[in-house]
């Protein structure tokens, strides 16, 4: 068996911190548990730095640096830069570089984490095994000019250290010291600290995001586009902070939300909407209604035409004709909607004098159009589904 793993290509580093801390988890915290236990306070200190640690990386690596989704004040940086380190998953530069490359060439051989090599490879045995030379970090000038981002990628396995396990331990020790007054307390409490807070969470913060790159291009729907792998899962959604919604991810990329509909889970967003009420966050970019629900009618399109190519009967050529009119019907739409764009563009350039109300009344009209369209293709599809097995 170990005559397969390529031994020269292994990142020992890398490889030997990912081991260490899972096979700890599995051994030594339960190991823990059972001999002293669990109280409120190390539950709790285990919940806020995987919040602390998990949002730092949805919202800050991700959605702030890799993406510009949104602009947030130094305090912002700061705490997701220092708690970023604290996930151990590198500097926010070297991972924008890699998830920048991702979207990039998504399901190639310059794929960082590319799903075409494996389940595993995508989850994390692209960071264990060395497959190709390091590219150039040449996609992210931009954070080179952000001295916050080059501080925390100078020291981060140092600030990794000292938040990551230093802090949850020293507060360990405080609690154990003030509440039961011994130094016997103190170090149980210093070690709690220490194995929950700073050990288990890091291996959860770490596989909960690992999943992105794996359940996430395996697993779950594909609403927007089937131009890539990448698919939703509201499973994963429920451990990222939001991060599951992968689908709309690659198709929107630059929207500061990944779940957009009320009832999808995405404290990320949330998160960002409120710091944005707070004046800690500004220039939110979200993508227009109208341009997602065309992506969800054209994918609607393509799976009724998919389903419908399968039937035979009478019935399916009458579906047949209700979808050639559908499409013809957005066609229609996607051409004023094109008009619509292209008087908003002379809008912008000050070729023509147009209101707000004007524009407003512009996207309520092409939404109205779009949202009666997908409806009547909904109508279309459970009625499709009701034909007969093999008809």
């Amino acid at each position: 068996m170990f005559k397969r793993i390529p031994f020269n290509r292994v990142i020992w580093v890398t490889s030997v911190f990912l081991m260490v801390t899972i096979c700890m988890s599995l051994t030594v915290v339960p190991w823990y548990v059972w001999h002293f236990g669990l109280n409120w306070f190390l539950v709790s200190l285990f919940l806020v730095f995987y919040i602390a640690a998990g949002i730092s990386i949805t919202m800050g690596y991700h959605r702030l640096f890799s993406h510009l989704s949104f602009k947030a004040k130094w305090p912002v940086k700061l705490f997701v830069l220092i708690f970023g380190s604290a996930a151990f998953e590198n500097s926010a530069y070297d991972w924008v570089s890699d998830h920048r490359r991702h979207h990039k060439h998504v399901d190639e051989d310059e794929d960082p984490y590319d799903i075409t090599k494996g389940f595993f490879y995508a989850h994390m045995g692209w960071m264990m095994f060395k497959l190709r030379p390091d590219p150039p970090q040449d996609n992210v000038a931009d954070l080179e000019k952000d001295p916050l981002v080059m501080w925390q990628h100078r020291y981060t396995h140092w600030i990794g250290i000292a938040f990551g396990f230093g802090l949850p331990t020293l507060i360990g020790a405080t609690y154990g010291w003030f509440h039961y007054g011994t130094a016997y307390e103190m170090g149980v409490q210093a070690l709690g600290g220490f194995l929950l807070a700073g050990v288990l969470r890091i291996v959860c913060v770490q596989q909960s995001t690992f999943c992105i790159n794996s359940v996430c291009h395996t697993l779950g729907s594909r609403p927007y586009s089937t131009r890539c792998s990448a698919r939703n899962s509201g499973l994963v959604a429920l451990v990222t902070f939001g991060e599951g919604y992968h689908n709309f991810h690659h198709e929107f990329q630059h929207d500061y939300r990944n779940g957009i509909k009320f009832w999808q889970f995405d404290p990320t967003k949330w998160s960002i909407w409120t710091l944005n009420k707070l004046g800690l966050t500004s220039d939110l970019r979200r993508v227009p209604e109208s341009r997602i629900l065309l992506a969800e009618l054209a994918e609607a399109h393509r799976e009724l035409d998919a389903s419908l190519e399968k039937s035979t009967t009478g019935l399916s050529q009458q579906a047949r004709t209700m979808v050639a009119s559908s499409i013809e019907a957005v066609q229609e739409i996607s051409r004023r909607l094109n008009v619509r764009i292209s008087e908003m563009q002379a809008t912008a350039r000050g070729k023509m004098d147009v209101t707000r109300e004007t524009l407003n009344e512009w996207h309520r009209q092409i939404t109205a159009e779009l949202r009666a369209a997908r409806e009547h293709l909904e109508l279309i599809h459970a009625h499709s589904t009701m034909l007969p097995a093999g008809a």
